[in-house]
């Protein structure tokens, strides 16, 4: 079987219902703003990406995917040498989602996309190729939905607020101070974090501290330069966040130490 090609455009028009592209990428590497006209699973087999797209952050771990919708613009950074699958699903073949979402991948995920990446990229539909495609369709539907994403508002002064936490997730600023610099009332800034996020000022804040955490580690950096960097006095109150976050039964990336 020749070689598969790494090259996404490549997978777009193929007349099946999944098309499964591995590929691997440096550390630190980075791909333009692109979209594709079907939808993509991005899945990360070792290492973080991190997706950036008009309304939103998305942290993707190992053991985690990302599910874009078809023709959304975004970029994605590698934090650590990254190995990933991409699955480009065709929308008719599936409940195409209206956002971005980070699922949790099961074991039988993980080996259905290993398995569809062997069969010849025009698999038997009617044999091997076309039962696993019906099955990594089947398995996405039914994957959880993770807590790593940073949703981001359209009011250009919330905007303002999280890309400034995005940027400096240590900050000590509470509230009142970002509510200063954004130009808005500590009202219009906790009532519009509530409308436009779904999240409270403090939960949009620590997520944007795990989200960086996650990178960080992945870049490998110390664990107490970590901790320090998004803001905690210790490893032990980050993990704690990470807990608190991600909830008692969420898939938990690794955070060292």
């Amino acid at each position: 079987m020749p070689p598969r090609s790494t090259d996404a455009a490549d997978y777009q028009d193929v007349p099946r219902s999944v098309a499964v592209m591995p590929k691997a990428f440096a550390a630190a590497s980075r791909t333009d703003r692109h979209f594709h006209p079907r939808a993509q699973l991005l899945y990360a087999t070792a290492g973080l990406m991190m997706a950036s797209a008009d309304d939103g952050t998305w942290v993707v771990p190992e053991g985690h995917a990302l599910l874009i919708p078809p023709r959304l613009p975004h970029a994605v950074a590698m934090h650590g040498a990254v190995a990933m699958c991409s699955a480009y699903l065709d929308p008719r073949a599936f409940a195409v989602p209206d956002r971005c979402r980070v699922i949790a991948v099961s074991p039988l995920l993980v080996a259905a996309l290993a398995a569809l990446a062997e069969e010849p990229v025009l698999y038997d539909e009617a044999g091997r190729g076309g039962h696993l495609a019906a099955l990594v369709l089947d398995e996405i539907g039914r994957a959880p939905e993770t807590p790593l994403a940073l949703p981001l508002p359209r009011d250009a002064r919330l905007r303002r607020v999280c890309l400034g936490l995005i940027e400096d997730p240590g900050s000590a600023d509470d509230l009142d101070a970002w509510a200063t610099r954004a130009g808005a009332s500590r009202r219009t800034l906790t009532r519009g974090f509530r409308q436009e996020t779904g999240l409270s000022f403090g939960d949009w804040r620590a997520r944007a501290r795990v989200i960086r955490a996650l990178a960080l580690a992945a870049d490998g950096r110390p664990a107490g330069h970590v901790a320090a960097a998004v803001g905690y006095r210790s490893r032990h109150a980050l993990r704690a966040t990470v807990g608190r976050v991600l909830g008692p039964h969420g898939a938990r990336p690794h955070i060292p130490g």
